[in-house]
């Protein structure tokens, strides 16, 4: 079977899982927030083929825990991961620690700090053991960020700027992020990317975006990233996932 075939293949399996999973949960369905999330992820490499990756979140009182694969037979790339994160409250600030381990021996933490409700602010700082990873956050992980953006009834905008600080400090990541509730439950957000570094010697500045429409059970998202985690390559990514 081609690398595309089983990349499919592997999508299309878990595609079932997913409909079994909220099948199964429907009966229980209520206007409380789902405690889970489930998306599968299809990537696009310009000029080494295709990629598929499934990711299952659950939240609880101890926060958010995550367990995911991710699969390329023509880049001849895999890895598992699970991760944990949690949102604590001192007084006017957020406080948001990170991490994740990984197979072939990685492990990353962050933590951000933010403060304000209708204007807000926040910084953040995450390193890694530098072991290999398939990056899926496609922003730099060893790095430090500051945010900041406004919160309104039904829509936001924010900004992002990360900065890699340890292997590529060249590497510079400067999102755009708009939100807007369009009634029944359902929400756009549209981000536009713009990134700057060094690809193999040569400067880079390119703009990428991707456009996500949630419903109240379920959102699909279209993104294109050019030079994706500042590589030669072009990416698109489409996932689609349901919460339950």
């Amino acid at each position: 079977m081609s690398s595309p075939l089983r990349a499919t293949h592997f999508l299309f399996i878990a595609a079932l899982a997913a409909q079994a999973l909220n099948s199964a949960c429907a009966q229980n369905a209520d206007d409380a927030k789902p405690a889970n999330k489930l998306t599968l992820g299809a990537y696009h490499f310009a000029d080494s083929g295709n990629a598929g990756d499934i990711n299952w979140r659950h939240t609880n009182d101890y926060g958010d825990t995550w367990l995911g694969y991710y699969h390329s037979g023509a880049r001849d790339e895999h890895q598992g991961r699970a991760g944990w994160d949690n949102t604590f409250a001192l007084d006017a600030l957020r406080i948001t620690p990170a991490a994740q381990i990984a197979s072939r021996g990685y492990v990353n933490g962050s933590i951000n700090i933010e403060t304000g409700k209708t204007w807000f602010l926040g910084a953040g700082f995450g390193r890694t053991n530098l072991r290999p990873n398939w990056n899926l956050n496609f922003d730099p992980n060893d790095s430090w960020s500051l945010s900041g953006g406004w919160r309104g009834e039904g829509q936001s905008f924010s900004v992002l700027w990360i900065r890699d600080d340890r292997e590529n400090p060249d590497e510079r990541h400067l999102h755009a992020i708009y939100r807007q509730a369009v009634g029944s439950g359902q929400r756009l957000t549209v981000d536009v990317l713009h990134k700057r570094g060094l690809v193999e010697g040569a400067s880079i500045r390119k703009t990428g975006a991707s456009i996500t429409w949630d419903w109240p059970r379920y959102f699909l998202r279209l993104a294109y990233d050019p030079k994706v985690n500042f590589t030669n390559e072009d990416m698109w990514r489409l996932a689609l996932g349901t919460r339950f």
